[in-house]
């Protein structure tokens, strides 16, 4: 079995309450299952609910190991962190990957100050659980066991990674927090600061990195991809590392993926909202794409198999 159940779903901030219901509010996280094989992506508020399941569900004889890859270190991907109840088992042991763009600051430092008194009642160092730091650049890593990881860089204000998961023939791809790489230069030549030759330049290397993008989600068995916005927020938000629903469908069907599930809502995207826009994209999906077999909207709870 190789599949991905989703803990949380949201972006930016947690946001319980009567509108978010369905869908579920807390921040990003991820449970991918390869067989036996536990691997963890992000670890927002989500994190805690698949902490307490995993505390329910563990065999006390087995002992607990896993794998946690974060996307990058903002906020509302780590923040679950401190309630994720494995860190208090005796004997388990976890590897916590990621990349890092603070050159004073390293995985560790950025992961542990959230267990500091002047933040949490409990420090790093009383954790009973194994824990080691590994920080990640563009990479291929056999994992073992027959699962394959390779690493790309996206575009967010932050350094931040993708995730592709392979195993046994199939995939599983992380796309967030990610926006379409863009020209930066002016390119209307009536532009005080316009420069045919930049312009040019911009140009192709934006193509040259939304192809690598494009890629990297190659025939993707299930692609989890950033979609806080539609396209008319998207253009009120550049430069902020999110993505439109349009362009990741657009991303999905040029990659021949087959399911992409849309994931990173905005805290206002209540339930209502996010239905109605899962039924236009599900439509507008078998219009423009051979390939997709799935789209949904990601909930919290739901598992997809690849």
């Amino acid at each position: 079995m190789f599949s991905v159940k989703f803990w949380g779903v949201r972006g930016s901030i947690p946001c319980p309450g009567r509108d978010t219901v369905e869908f579920g509010g807390n921040t990003a996280c991820l449970e991918i299952r390869a067989d036996k094989r536990l691997v963890i992506v992000d670890m927002g508020t989500g994190v805690r609910l698949l902490g307490d399941y995993i505390a329910a569900n563990n065999p006390r004889t087995a002992p607990l190991d896993m794998d946690i890859f974060l996307s990058h270190t903002h906020w509302d991907h780590i923040m679950g962190f401190p309630m994720f109840a494995p860190l208090f088992f005796p004997g388990a042991t976890m590897r916590i990957s990621g990349p890092v763009s603070f050159d004073d600051d390293s995985l560790e430092s950025i992961i542990s100050t959230q267990l500091s008194y002047k933040y949490w009642p409990i420090r790093h160092s009383e954790l009973a659980a194994k824990i080691t730091y590994n920080e990640l650049k563009e990479t291929t890593i056999d994992m073992g066991e027959g699962l394959k990881l390779t690493t790309k860089y996206l575009n967010h204000p932050l350094l931040t990674l993708g995730y592709r998961f392979e195993y046994r023939g199939k995939s599983i791809v992380t796309a967030f927090d990610h926006e379409p790489f863009r020209n930066l230069f002016p390119t209307d030549p009536d532009d005080p600061n316009y420069d045919e030759l930049a312009a040019m330049e911009g140009e192709v290397t934006a193509k040259e990195e939304n192809d690598k993008i494009e890629n990297f989600y190659r025939g993707a068995d299930i692609l989890i991809h950033d979609a806080q916005y539609n396209d008319e927020e998207y253009r009120r938000h550049l430069g902020w590392g999110h993505s439109s629903y349009e362009y990741a469908l657009t991303a999905a069907s040029l990659a021949e993926v087959k399911k992409l599930i849309y994931f990173h809502h905005d805290p206002r995207g209540a339930d209502g909202i996010l239905a109605r826009l899962e039924e236009v994209y599900k439509d507008r999906a078998k219009s423009i794409s051979s390939s997709l077999t799935e789209l949904v909207m990601a909930r919290e709870g739901l598992v997809i198999e690849a």
